[in-house]
This record gives C-alpha cells, sequence and structure tokens, in this order.
C-alpha cells in the first residue's frame, strides 16, 4: 500500500503530541525509563562532572570501600614506559573530555551504566612521577584492592606497561586468558636496563604466572617490529596479523577469539594504535595499515558473553590528536568493553 492521508493522520494521532521519552516499542521503553527523568528531560551530555562513560563519580576513600559496585573505570595516568612520543599519561583527562558517549549501545542492546553498578572511582594515585617500577608498584597495589572487593577494573591508560600490574592483581588466584588488540604484541624482552616498558607487559604477565599464553590471542598486529615477538610464538599465543583480517573477514576472526578464550576469565586490552592513524594519529607508537573503527566496533561487539574480569584502553596520547578523534575512538572503545561486561558471567555471577 502507498503512502495515503489516511498513513499520515494515524501517525499524527500516535505522536504529534508524544513527548520524546514517550516510547511506544517496548524495547525502547524499557531504555527511556533509564534515561529521561519523570519530567521528560535528560541531563545533557556537556554538563556535569566529567567522568569516564558519564558513568557515577565515587570515591573510594581511605577505608577504599567500593560499596556494591560491580566495575570500577580508573585512570592510569603514567606513561614513563614509553619507547617513543610520551604524553598518555593526559589520556585519561581526555577520556573523560569526549562527550555523547552512550549511554545506549543499540547492537549489544544494553544501557551499561544502568544495568551495571559501574562508577569512575578516579585515578591511581602514582607516587612518583619518574620512577617507572614504583608506578608499576602503585598500579598493582591499587588493582589488588579493587579486585579483593570482587570488583571489575576498567582501566584508562597511560602506556601499555601498566596491563602488567593489572594483570599481576586480576590473575593473582588463576592465571586469565586475554583478547589483546593492537598493533604490536608487546612481547619483547628487557632492553635499556629495563623490562618494564610498554613493549613488553605480556611477557612479563605471562612469565609471572598471571596470564595464559594458550588462551591468549593478539588481533592487528603489524608494522615492523614482527622480529621482537618471537615469545608470542613460544608461549603458545595466536597472532592474527592486519595483513590477515581482510581476506579472514571479521567474523572468522571473532570465531577464533571465542574459541581460543572459550568459557574461562579473561582480560581484554585494546591499544589504540590497533586503529590505523587515519582514524587515531593521536598515539606513540603509530603504524599505518591497521583497523578501522568500523571494524574494531564490529569485533568488540561479537564478542558478546565472553566472561570479562577486566579491561583496559591504553596508548591515547591527545597531543597529537588535533581534532579529538583518537580521544573519541577511545572513549568509544571503552564503552562498547562496559557493554560486554554486562554480559560477562563472572561480573554477573
Amino acid at each position: 500500500m502507498s503512502w495515503s492521508s489516511d498513513k499520515l493522520d494515524a501517525l499524527r494521532q500516535k505522536f504529534a503530541d508524544a513527548a520524546a521519552s514517550d516510547m511506544f516499542n517496548p524495547r525502547f521503553a524499557r531504555v527511556a525509563d533509564k534515561i529521561f527523568a519523570k519530567n521528560g528531560t535528560r541531563i545533557a551530555p556537556y554538563a556535569g562532572m566529567q567522568t569516564f562513560c558519564s558513568a557515577p563519580s565515587l570515591q573510594p576513600g581511605e577505608a577504599f570501600d567500593l560499596g556494591d559496585l560491580q566495575v570500577a573505570m580508573l585512570g592510569v595516568p603514567m606513561d614513563l614506559g614509553v619507547t617513543n612520543r610520551p604524553g598518555s599519561r593526559f589520556g585519561p583527562r581526555a577520556l573523560r573530555h569526549i562527550e555523547r558517549i552512550g549511554p545506549y549501545n543499540h547492537v549489544l542492546d544494553c544501557v551499561p551504566t544502568q544495568d551495571l553498578r559501574v562508577a569512575d572511582i578516579g585515578d591511581v594515585p602514582i607516587e612518583s612521577r619518574f620512577r617507572l617500577e614504583q608506578s608499576h608498584d602503585n598500579i598493582e597495589a591499587f588493582i589488588a584492592k579493587i579486585v579483593e572487593q570482587g570488583v571489575a577494573p576498567l582501566s584508562v591508560g597511560g602506556d601499555h606497561s601498566i596491563s602488567h600490574p593489572i594483570l599481576r592483581g586480576v590473575g593473582k588466584k588463576e592465571p586469565v586468558g586475554m583478547i589483546h588488540i593492537d598493533a604490536h604484541c608487546d612481547t619483547g624482552g628487557p632492553f635499556d636496563q629495563t623490562k618494564f616498558h610498554h613493549g613488553g607487559p605480556f611477557r612479563n604477565a605471562v612469565l609471572d604466572g598471571v596470564l595464559d599464553p594458550e588462551r591468549t590471542i593478539q588481533i592487528g598486529i603489524r608494522g615492523s617490529s614482527e622480529y621482537l615477538w618471537e615469545f608470542s610464538y613460544e608461549s603458545g599465543m595466536t597472532v592474527i596479523h592486519a595483513e590477515e583480517i581482510s581476506a579472514m573477514g571479521i567474523p572468522a576472526v571473532i570465531a577464533k577469539a571465542l574459541e581460543i578464550v572459550g568459557d574461562g576469565p579473561t582480560y581484554l586490552s585494546f591499544d589504540i594504535d590497533s586503529l590505523d592513524p587515519s582514524y587515531a594519529p593521536g598515539t606513540g607508537t603509530p603504524e599505518i595499515g591497521g583497523l578501522t573503527t568500523r571494524e574494531a566496533l564490529e569485533l568488540l561487539r561479537g564478542l558478546k558473553g565472553v566472561n570479562l574480569v577486566g579491561g583496559d584502553v591504553v596508548e591515547v596520547a591527545p597531543q597529537y590528536d588535533a581534532n579529538t578523534n583518537t580521544a573519541q575512538a577511545g572513549a568509544q572503545i571503552l564503552f562498547e568493553i562496559l557493554s560486554l561486561m554486562v554480559f560477562s558471567s563472572s561480573i554477573n555471577a
């Protein structure tokens, strides 16, 4: 039947006097009920205190009481482990400043800041801006307090070296699997007199017994550093290079990731340099030939149901980001990981 005046009259009768919060589809009404106030208004995205994904703010205080939280979002403003351009210490601040992230994830059909008991609990208190190893100790101790209360940490770096002390906290009782999306494997050995750098966190985590390499998949790997990553292959990690993704297709990559991690406890680490620098120039070690933002979203959303116990978004360096594209991408990725946590069996146990 073609468009008619009767159809127009029916639409006018139903919608002409309806408010923005009046939803007739039960699926959308469920979301609107969580977002709109009773008077039909919603909070402006540019108003109020800035937090990750506009989550509530919670200050643990000296007692470090996280109450009944399921997920704690936190900043880790430390970039002493970089091998190229510094600046990701400003990553947490940049992601908090991004507006209009969420609240609804239409693909996963969830409102994570409402469907989870989640809060932005601030930043890890780093005792020294100069001492990398001490900073890692600070991070591990802070994460341990979170995990001890049965709360899953979702962190924003900072450089990728922060994942090592985070995994030491998350995998203390049993080694976890990992989905690692990055341009680099980050399984290199010590150099320049230290093993604590952003090129080696996952070698360190395996050798510390907190990361299961056979339940680890690394996706998007590329660039000129392949000769540094033999530990990935020797330890049993699965590596999918960026050059393989077009032929495989994202659904096949998702299927492989789900096969590798299974239903065991899994950590998700997303380095923003996994994206092509045309989408995310604001990072310390950009590598051309990376994922598009659409591919990254498809990949992450395909991981619905993975048993996540923590995650991070790292290496956003906003001073190289003239139009905030990198921070925008990072904030959206953070929101996608938080959305996945809605469906994690460990978090919803």
